[in-house]
């Protein structure tokens, strides 16, 4: 019966058009009278939406007289404010501080390595040493000579308190004394030079030089040592997010090759915005205590950017768009009947994402109902039926 209905007004109101059109629309069009047809276009348009405010009378109507006749049934969604964190997630790289290699400061042969691929070593453990050429004999001979040096001094510098002897002789025997010490403390640091020491606590996690093979300061690296203890995070960040980023803020690192993520926090921004990307350098503290992660693992960094304690979220499904780019969403009036609603369309100002969800600025308020399920299939200003 309702489609009879529709058919009717509907044919009645497409042949009032066409008569229209054969008498004054051709005629305006022909004569390319653009203020005639724009004022027709508006009547022809006012007319339209009072036949299909009519038909939604007429079938509001037939749904309260008939019983066959049923609503469409939706599921509705209730506005509420909940707690938001928006991350922004950047590629980042695992690092340490603590990931050298150990070169030599003298050149010789490699003469000793004490240490093994994996051996954890303290601060300060002897590592490798190198061939002194002779270094060592050498100070126990200038050894020999200063404790001669000094038994001179002492007596010459008895006699010259006894008045006894030249001032010359006192300072001749007193510089040759302490020429020779000078010679000694230099030879010392040379040979401790010789010397491969760990600069920290960790793991030797290879050995590059074996022993017998010529060395070069700063050329031919002996061995790498990496403490794990002390990783952390890199990325760099785009510039715009400079003001929202800080020291302390609350931030993910997520490893894949692991499969776990860490909650931390940003230890250190960077003060100076690199000109080729437009970026800063972020920097997160990694807790690694059972020493899985690793320097140069890749990983994402998502740090927390924006933050409201009482933002009003929905999924992002429910958000329609017409053809002008608008953003809207069916909220549902009440009516007489239980559960039973009119559609109207809110019209929304949308603010950032999470995943599924999105937060609306404006256009809906707290307590607001929303169609949630069938928000596809309804219209605006139509009549629904709540399903519990």
């Amino acid at each position: 019966m309702k489609k009879v209905f529709f058919t009717l007004i509907l044919s009645s109101f497409i042949l009032s058009c066409s008569g229209n059109k054969s008498e004054s629309t051709k005629d305006l069009i022909t004569s390319k009278n653009l203020e005639g047809l724009k004022s027709h276009k508006e009547k022809k348009l006012k007319a339209f939406n009072a036949l299909k405010n009519e038909l939604k009378q007429i079938n509001d109507a037939i749904i309260d007289l008939d019983p066959s006749e049923k609503l469409p049934l939706i599921s509705m969604l209730e506005i509420k404010p909940e707690n938001f964190d928006h991350y922004v997630e950047i590629q980042a790289n695992v690092k340490t501080r603590n990931n050298v290699l150990l070169y030599p400061e003298y050149t010789g042969t490699l003469k000793a390595v004490y240490a093994q691929e994996g051996q954890k070593v303290k601060k300060g453990k002897l590592l490798a040493m190198i061939d002194d050429a002779g270094l060592k004999n050498q100070l126990e001979q200038l050894e020999i000579q200063a404790e001669l040096s000094k038994t001179i001094f002492d007596r010459t510098q008895r006699l010259w308190d006894q008045n006894i002897g030249s001032e010359i002789q006192l300072l001749q025997a007193k510089t040759n004394y302490n020429s020779q010490l000078k010679s000694i403390a230099q030879l010392k640091k040379q040979l401790n030079r010789t010397k491969i020491y760990a600069p920290f606590s960790g793991t030797i996690d290879e050995i590059i030089a074996n022993t017998g093979a010529n060395m070069m300061p700063g050329q031919t690296p002996v061995m790498r040592i990496v403490n794990l203890s002390d990783m952390y995070a890199e990325a760099d960040v785009p510039e715009r997010y400079l003001s929202q980023i800080k020291r302390g803020t609350t931030a993910f690192v997520n490893i894949p090759m692991l499969n776990i993520e860490l909650e931390t926090n940003v230890r250190q921004t960077g003060t100076f915005i690199n000109p080729v990307n437009r970026s800063f350098r972020v920097e997160t503290p990694l807790e690694n205590t059972s020493e899985m992660i690793m320097p140069n693992l890749n990983c994402k960094l998502k740090i927390n950017d924006y933050s409201n304690p009482s933002a009003l979220m929905i999924p992002l499904g429910l958000i329609k768009e017409n053809a002008n780019g608008q953003k809207y969403v069916y909220k549902l009036i009440p009516e007489d009947k239980k559960q039973v609603f009119r559609t109207q369309q809110a019209f929304v100002e949308l603010g950032k994402k999470s995943f599924d969800k999105v937060e609306v600025l404006s256009g809906i308020e707290i307590g607001d109902l929303i169609v949630e399920e069938g928000a596809t299939i309804v219209e605006d200003n139509q009549r629904v039926k709540n399903i519990q």
